[in-house]
């Protein structure tokens, strides 16, 4: 790098264009020069089709140079960007596009069935829609680009995300900030906070790992940040453990943003298999999104050391993090405030409780003002004295260590005792037979819930009574008699996007069907 002391993915690139920005997923290399001329025509094209500051612009694109340079450009043009979770079918990206209120709107072809959809009442006009690839009703990227000089804009101001909540109850929420004041090449130049919490430098021949995909809150802010701090970007569209740890070895991957599952299928693969690959260079593996199984979560660190660190936040705001080192001192905690941040744990009454009682989760960060658009009353109801709660369930030890129990949307209230999925979850996770699991509530007439189990069984195990009674009998040596399933079903796949997230909607909403939720 010819400049160490240079920050901002626009500085950057002019001080040092030939270095490598992305490693797209079929290992072509984009340099910053390049990805600076691509987002620089695109932010061209998007003001020439009448876009200003305050405008949104969405996107429903796979893991790859487009997604990143739209993203940049919005960044430098003063424009809120939606990455849409492609996943989602017609109607439902229709109406983050229209909720949005979009003024521009690009798809790929990898998704056209549904993206076709979205023309049924859109309110994007029609000029403004653009497809990667060839789909109906959409003109070609290219005609956005079409004209348009590699040279950075003349007017220039700093976008941001909005993201939408998962819509874990109801339909989701765009998370909505005001857009700094400051320029871009002065924000992008203080875009890597996050990353000095974990001790990742700018520079310093980082290379980051984007496991998956970039509508997830922090993999597009991880993806983003490493930009600005000069660091090679590895792209990957589709994540399997082996294709991560074959990356981490041919890349020399420095740092990367995880979740537990992905721990879970790493550890589950045979021995030689993790042999072969070489992670040496790992520096700084981060965790956030899910509760962690504390032995899934030691064995990590028996395997990659103290490059494992965690964190606790929202698409909201956060947070609280911890490093391997303080983590096997307080096994389970997400951790302590990271500077700056506050966090309380309240009763239903809003009352601070005491360490070890736990409660609803709530966190602070200065200047972090948020609204959840078109929705008030969320917003008004998420607050309590300045603090803000995405109803989380959790606890803080003495020392101010914080530890989540669960969702509160996801607790089972079994005849007035709450349960916590995520703990049962973490104990059969643990079990050889079990591949993945979920864990709810289901109604019943006596005591109003039941807990049932979803398992998605290893290879060279068959779903059988004899399974089960074999899997349930380990785990009673575990938990608590009354935290053991009553019924146990078992599923070829679960429900889970790239990421790992669980939809678990999908799994108990069926059984709810004509009853009321106890919570």
């Amino acid at each position: 790098m010819a400049d160490t002391d240079v920050k901002g993915f626009w500085k950057i690139a002019e001080t040092d264009p030939g270095h490598v920005a992305i490693v797209e997923p079929d290992y072509s290399e984009v340099t910053y020069g390049e990805l600076y001329g691509l987002t620089n025509r695109i932010a061209k094209g998007l003001a020439a089709a009448g876009l200003g500051p305050g405008d949104q612009v969405t996107t429903v694109l796979p893991n790859g140079l487009e997604q990143v340079a739209v993203c940049l450009a919005a960044f430098q043009s003063g424009l809120y960007v939606t990455t849409v979770n492609w996943h989602l079918v017609g109607p439902e990206i229709s109406y983050i596009v229209n909720d949005s209120d979009t003024k521009a709107l690009i798809v790929s072809d990898l998704f056209a069935a549904e993206a076709v959809r979205i023309l049924e009442d859109c309110v994007t006009p029609t000029e403004n829609r653009f497809s990667v690839g060839e789909v109906d009703g959409f003109r070609p990227f290219d005609d956005l680009i079409e004209g348009q000089t590699g040279e950075r804009p003349e007017k220039l101001a700093t976008g941001s995300y909005m993201f939408y909540t998962s819509g874990t109850t109801g339909r989701p929420k765009g998370v909505r900030r005001a857009l700094d004041q400051r320029g871009p090449d002065e924000a992008g130049a203080a875009a890597g906070g996050l990353f000095m919490l974990f001790g990742t430098l700018p520079h310093d021949d980082n290379v980051q790992l984007t496991q998956a995909p970039l509508y997830h809150t922090a993999v597009n802010n991880w993806t983003t940040m490493s930009l600005h701090m000069g660091h090679t970007v590895v792209l990957m569209d589709r994540w399997t453990a082996e294709g991560a740890l074959e990356r981490i070895d041919r890349c020399r991957v420095t740092h990367s943003h995880m979740v537990p599952t992905m721990f879970n299928r790493l550890l589950h693969l045979p021995d030689n298999t993790r042999a072969r690959y070489d992670v040496s260079s790992l520096r700084r593996m981060v965790h956030a999104a899910a509760p962690c199984p504390v032995e899934t979560k030691r064995r990590m660190i028996e395997w990659w050391g103290d490059t494992i660190w965690e964190y606790y936040a929202a698409t909201e705001g956060g947070g609280t993090y911890v490093g391997a080192a303080d983590w096997l001192n307080h096994p389970g905690t997400v951790g302590r405030p990271w500077p700056g941040a506050e966090v309380i744990v309240v009763d239903d009454y809003g009352e601070d409780l005491p360490a070890y009682e736990s409660g609803t989760i709530y966190m602070k960060m200065p200047g972090n003002l948020f609204e959840y658009k078109g929705d008030k009353d969320k917003t008004v109801n998420s607050r309590l004295r300045g603090f803000f709660t995405v109803g989380d369930v959790g606890y803080l030890d003495e020392e101010g260590y914080l530890f989540l129990n669960d969702r509160a949307n996801d607790m089972i209230i079994v005849g007035g005792v709450n349960i916590y999925p995520a703990e049962i979850e973490g104990a059969l996770v643990q079990h050889e037979a079990v591949g993945d699991v979920a864990v709810f509530g289901v109604p019943n007439v006596d005591v109003g819930e039941e807990i049932k189990a979803v398992i998605e069984l290893r290879e060279g195990w068959e779903p059988s009574e004899a399974t089960t009674r074999t899997i349930m009998t380990w785990l009673g040596t575990r938990v608590a008699k009354q935290k053991l399933p009553r019924s146990v079903e078992y599923t070829t796949e679960m429900p889970r996007d790239p990421n790992g997230k669980l939809y678990k909607r999908r799994l108990r909403d069926p059984y709810w069907q004509g009853h009321e939720k106890s919570i």
